[in-house]
């Protein structure tokens, strides 16, 4: 690899950084930009005066909360990098950036407890078919020998992990690395590239077996290869990294790279493995089936930004994108007005913007993350894009000022257009505005985001569990309606069965009058007053799984209308129900947890002792070590159900939730919510 000539040429590439919560990510991002000269001096996330997390939010909270873009040149190519962050309720961000990048670093520390998450990341890069290193990073920390550290961290990876690189140690401290495929030891130098040495000769035997491992590996999708290890043959150097380049662009390895991003060691190599090892645009085109499309570009990202309006990240795939030209979604077209790169928050103009090319495109309204763009009307094609996540966490949204409620909704729209795993549901039934998202610390950073970027102050409660009531005995009662003050008076009188249904029956009406008792007009108005009762029952709640029967009833051939038909039927309501003996419903919902299987016993109790009935489990279907656990849990046991999820999982258990059935609801339980609701309503 050092030896190839290192001249220009290579269209412009599009690295995704990738990686646990932690990994050194974002350092590792300032380093490569530093070690490139395209930043003077390399910032650390300690003193917030990196590239990357340039937010308030990233600041505030010490981790990154979106996509970070930055662009810089190496021996004369460019390469936009972008940052992705690590903690899972943060991951979806990059999810749509990945699509279109032609290759991931998968940043990762030396530790067993980080096998979890990064499992969860592997995974989404082997389904996408997206080539990919490994970057062991804080080396120079590490409290194990790399050769026992990789077995532990391999049963995240349905690939193998070849080792590129062995560590030299010193004092317990790795002060060095020997690069296999060059077989060259190196001294690392701190913010500065590693210097040539002679191989330590206590060195020689590890480094031949280190070696000859990573050969055999190769040498697994490479007859040749194979052929040359039985016959004791020495491979060319040239073949043995035209291997390590195929094998990976091919998705059959995952190579492992060493370095410590916060020294700068290791860069240089990652760079240039990166360089000669990538695959291009075209080859990226070509894992993306739009080989055909003349003229091409995925959208990455949508930023609002404060003064320079909405940008959308772009990958330029294919063709030639210009400033004022068109560009065409299939159902939608828009102008170009302006092209930019981004280093972190900072967009810069540029230029026309050309295969390979990551730019952001300037006020292109109706755009959106994950849609595939055209410079030739009628020749768009569809990237499929991963669908944002699905919830996890609701909270009641509510604007502090009043004067804000109008504002709140528009802003809102904005922050989920950048960010679409963020939702918003207005529940008319239960009279507020629920924001859905990936997490605490998900919501938490939108209601900042929606105070600093839009100065709108917004305000979260538990949600309210839509709690429905009905009834377990039948009655029949009279309901009279009668009233005169001068002139026409009013009359309305009926007789009415009210009996519960059976679960999910919802409501039925019916009416046996006979011979005109109630005339034909007034039975529809009989039943208005009987369901506008049902909205609000004895209990308080919505009422469901009740019949009424209107059987009698008188009128009046002057008084009576379809006013005081109403009214009769939703007095006979008023005064039967609670005769009725009602009681509460509460929603229950099927739940799914994914969670490693050695969490399963844990994740059990967990819903056990959130009054859950555990259905069964099964593995989880192309996830080695993974469960998935069924159960029925009660909807007001569900809030925080999350934290305490990912607490049991080191981070990475999820789950989903859909209605199941309604059951009643007795005891202290149904006590407590029914003083609860009367207290809300005083």
């Amino acid at each position: 690899m050092a030896d190839a000539k290192d001249t220009g040429g290579h269209s412009p590439r599009c690295i995704a950084l990738v990686g646990p919560y932690l990994s050194g990510k974002t350092t590792l991002l300032e380093a490569i930009l530093a070690r490139t000269g395209a930043i003077t001096r390399q910032g650390t996330t300690a003193d917030k005066n990196t590239v990357g997390d340039a937010s308030q939010e990233a600041r505030d909270h010490g981790m990154s909360v979106e996509l970070n873009v930055a662009q810089t040149e190496f021996l004369g190519d460019t390469y936009t990098f972008i940052d992705c962050p690590g903690s899972i309720e943060f991951q979806h961000e990059g999810s749509a950036a990945l699509t279109a990048c032609d290759a991931a670093v998968v940043v990762c520390e030396p530790d067993d407890k980080k096998v979890p998450a990064l499992q969860l990341i592997l995974k989404q890069l082997e389904d996408s078919g997206i080539p990919h290193f490994l970057f062991l990073n804080k080396i120079d920390k590490a409290e194990g020998r790399v050769r026992d550290i990789l077995p532990i961290l391999q049963p995240a990876s349905t690939k193998p992990m070849v080792l590129r690189q062995i560590p030299i140690w010193e004092n317990e401290i790795a002060t060095g690395f020997v690069d296999l495929a060059l077989e060259r030891a190196f001294v690392y130098r701190e913010h500065q590239p590693s210097e040539v040495i002679e191989m330590p000769g206590d060195l020689t035997k590890r480094e031949k077996e280190a070696r000859f491992t990573m050969l055999e590996q190769l040498a697994d999708y490479d007859d040749e290869l194979m052929e040359q290890l039985l016959e004791d043959v020495e491979p060319p150097r040239d073949k043995v990294f035209d291997d390590l380049s195929q094998e990976m662009k091919d998705g059959e390895i995952c190579p492992v790279l060493l370095g410590a991003a916060e020294n700068g060691n290791g860069i240089l190599r990652l760079l240039k493995a990166l360089r000669h090892e990538a695959p291009s645009v075209a080859q990226t085109v070509e894992r993306l089936g739009v080989a055909d499309a003349p003229s091409c570009a995925q959208v990455l990202k949508t930023f609002h930004t404060e003064h320079g309006g909405k940008l959308t990240l772009a990958r330029v795939l294919s063709g030639t994108f210009a400033d004022s030209s068109t560009v065409y979604t299939g159902s939608e077209n828009e102008r170009i007005s302006g092209i930019f790169t981004l280093m972190g928050h900072d967009p810069v103009k540029g230029s026309d913007a050309g295969p390979g090319a990551t730019v952001a495109f300037g006020r292109m309204e109706t755009v959106r993350t994950g849609d595939t763009l055209s410079g030739e009307k009628g020749k768009t094609v569809n990237i499929e894009s991963p669908a944002p996540p699905s919830p996890v966490l609701g909270l009641a949204l509510a604007a502090i000022e009043r004067k804000d409620e109008v504002k709140m909704t528009a802003a809102i729209a904005k922050i989920i257009e950048e960010d679409p795993s963020i939702s918003l549901v207005h529940s008319q039934d239960l009279g507020e505005m629920i924001l859905w998202g990936q997490g605490e610390m998900h919501l938490r950073v939108a209601l900042e985001r929606l105070k600093s970027k839009y100065g709108i102050a917004g305000q979260t409660s538990p949600r309210h569990v839509p709690y429905k009531e009905t009834i377990k005995k039948s009655i029949e009662v009279r309901g009279r309606h009668k009233k005169q003050s001068g002139g026409h008076g009013q009359f309305g009188d009926v007789v009415i069965d009210i009996k519960p249904l059976p679960r999910g029956s919802g409501f039925e009406f019916s009416d046996t009058i006979t011979g005109g008792d109630v005339p034909k007009q007034y039975i529809p108005s009989v039943e208005t007053g009987v369901k506008e009762f049902l909205v609000c029952g004895p209990l308080g709640f919505p009422v469901v799984d009740v019949a009424v029967c209107l059987t009698d009833g008188s009128y009046h051939s002057v008084d009576s209308s379809d006013q005081a038909f109403k009214m009769a039927g939703s007095l006979a309501m008023r005064e039967g129900m609670p005769q009725c003996t009602p009681v509460l419903l509460e929603p229950i919902m099927a739940v799914e947890i994914a969670v490693p299987s050695d969490a399963t016993a844990r994740i059990n109790q967990i819903i056990s002792g959130r009054r859950g009935q555990i259905l069964g489990f099964d593995a989880r279907t192309g996830w080695d070590g993974w469960d998935l656990v069924q159960a029925h849990m009660p909807e007001s046991e569900l809030h925080n159900l999350i934290v305490e999820l990912r607490s049991a999982t080191a981070g990475v258990g999820t789950f989903t939730a859909t209605f199941d059935h309604l059951a009643e609801l007795t005891g202290k339980l149904a006590e407590q919510v029914l003083a609860s609701h009367k207290a809300e309503a005083a």
